[in-house]
């Protein structure tokens, strides 16, 4: 790692109506160092980023590369300074194709001018891919792709720029292991080459493997800068939070005489699912695990009505129900979080209230179809409180608020619509540490009473952490069904690696 200082920031703050972002926070970066930004969601991160990108301007504090004083007014400007950024959220254009979205705005032409160079285009993508180890087809639509290959896209596009400063935000949130250890090979060729890497993650572990020094921020301030060899990840998270986060535990064995609230027999499609079997009960966390591409989103997707299902049989409360839509699904008391809750849970240029109201309108308005605004507004306002959404109030847009408090807003739209039954997908990506264990509490408290939890998460704690019962799939099949007590990591790996069914599923 150089000593040279790449890039200094020193007392920068920036603010928004009715929130303090940043105050005075100060980082430096140096040439080929991987320095992360960690801090729980609202901690500042981002915006710091988006000033360093030239999305946001600071209100006070410098910013210097090379020891030069810098004014980054615009995107622009960030690249001009060799400053390149991958967004927590996928920025790409789902109607073009993966190279098109790549070198959008740097085509060659042909034709004196009036066509792109198709040829050219893929010629280059495939090129970059060869270069960075990646497997993609530069000729496909990147809105027919999966989300990790969406991720790998806007790691393409971001290297395809001769950065010297890389900004990475989240950027493993939605890779697999493999694709992860790609990424990180090309972070430490990147190191080689002098380029500094500003990471930031919340999986905390991948720290050890990937960062050179850690620098906290809480609540929009400097907290700390530490050498990552030099420290543990207990004490980062202590740092973060200003809090003690309790140990993990396990959830006490799901209560056999429960009822049975939702039942799903023979589900199948076309595409991925085939044959699966399993059952939800009364206050019961049913954690669904798998590796990416099990079908574990498939299974809640064709549940609550958003895929087709070509076969199979859902019973809800002993009643035999055909679900086309996710609304008909709300109707009967199904409540879907999707894992993009950006793109499907949020309506961001919308206020809180507006978010938290929208699924169940109908209940708040009069005989002449007009809302009750008033007492929809009490009860959006009881659940921010109930929820601890931090806000300065429910006319907030909720594109202004973090990523674990948007989480929020989208639980508080469910529980407001009363649903027995909640299916959450992913209900932690992208959320800090401290934000993490205020979801957990709350979907502990939601099973407490009496709600019937079905939580599919990647991180096999979390699953640990937090499930009666465990379902684990792979390749389309339910592979096994364990009681938390006869699972831990090694055994759920190895139900998620094996295409048949084992003989170890419970009742």
């Amino acid at each position: 790692m150089d000593d040279q200082q790449l890039l200094t920031i020193n007392g920068v703050s920036k603010g928004f109506p009715g929130v303090q972002a940043l105050s005075g926070v100060h980082f430096e970066l140096r040439a080929g160092e991987v320095h992360a930004l960690v801090g729980e969601n609202g901690a500042g991160k981002s915006t710091l980023m988006k000033v360093l990108a030239g999305i946001y301007h600071q209100d006070s504090g410098a910013i210097a590369i090379d020891g030069r004083a810098v004014d980054i007014d615009g995107p622009q400007a960030a690249q001009d300074l060799g400053i390149s950024i991958i967004h927590q959220e996928l920025s790409l254009m789902p109607d073009l194709t993966i190279a098109e979205n790549i070198y959008i705005g740097r085509e060659r032409r042909r034709g004196f001018g009036f066509f792109v160079d198709d040829h050219d285009l893929n010629r280059r993508a495939t090129e970059l891919f060869d270069h960075l180890g990646i497997v993609l087809d530069p000729r496909a639509k990147v809105g027919e792709l999966l989300v990790a290959q969406q991720q790998v896209v806007e790691i393409a596009k971001a290297l395809s720029f001769d950065a010297r400063i890389l900004i990475m935000d989240e950027p493993t949130a939605a890779l697999t292991e493999s694709e992860t250890n790609t990424l990180f090979r090309l972070i430490r060729d990147l190191k080689r080459r002098g380029t500094g890497v500003i990471y930031i993650s919340h999986r905390l572990e991948e720290l050890k493997a990937i960062a050179d020094r850690i620098t906290v921020l809480r609540d929009g301030s400097y907290i700390d800068t530490l050498t990552t060899d030099e420290t543990d990840l207990r004490h980062v998270i202590s740092l973060m939070v200003g809090r003690h986060i309790k140990d993990e535990t396990r959830p006490l064995p799901a209560d056999g005489a429960q009822s049975t609230v939702l039942e799903v027999t023979g589900l199948s499609t076309k595409g991925l699912l085939k044959d699966v079997n399993f059952d939800l009960r009364r206050g019961e966390i049913l954690g669904f695990a798998g590796l990416m591409g099990a079908g574990r989103t498939e299974v809640a997707r064709a549940v609550c009505g958003a895929d087709k299902a070509d076969a199979g049989e859902i019973v809800l409360h002993g009643k035999r129900v055909k679900i086309k839509t996710p609304s008909e699904a709300a109707r009967l008391g199904i409540g879907y979080l999707s894992e993009d809750r950006k793109r499907f849970g949020l309506m961001l240029d919308q206020d809180v209230h507006f978010n938290i109201l929208i699924s169940s309108l109908p209940r708040h308005a009069n005989a002449l179809g007009l809302v009750r605004e008033e007492r929809a507004r009490q009860e959006s306002r009881r659940y921010v409180d109930t929820l601890k959404i931090k806000t300065p109030s429910t006319r907030q847009r909720t594109n202004n608020l973090s990523g674990g408090n948007q989480q929020k807003v989208v639980i508080a739209k469910w529980l407001l619509r009363d649903c027995d039954v909640l299916i959450f997908d992913e209900p932690t990506r992208g959320i800090d540490v401290g934000a993490k264990e205020e979801i957990y509490d709350l979907l502990d408290t939601l099973a407490k009473q009496g709600k019937s939890i079905i939580m599919i998460s990647s991180e096999l704690p979390e699953i640990l952490r937090m499930a009666h019962r465990i379902v684990v799939m792979c390749e389309g099949r339910v592979t096994g069904i364990l009681d938390n007590a006869d699972a831990d990591q090694e055994v759920l790996m190895d139900y998620a690696t094996r295409s048949g069914v084992h003989g170890g599923i419970t009742a």
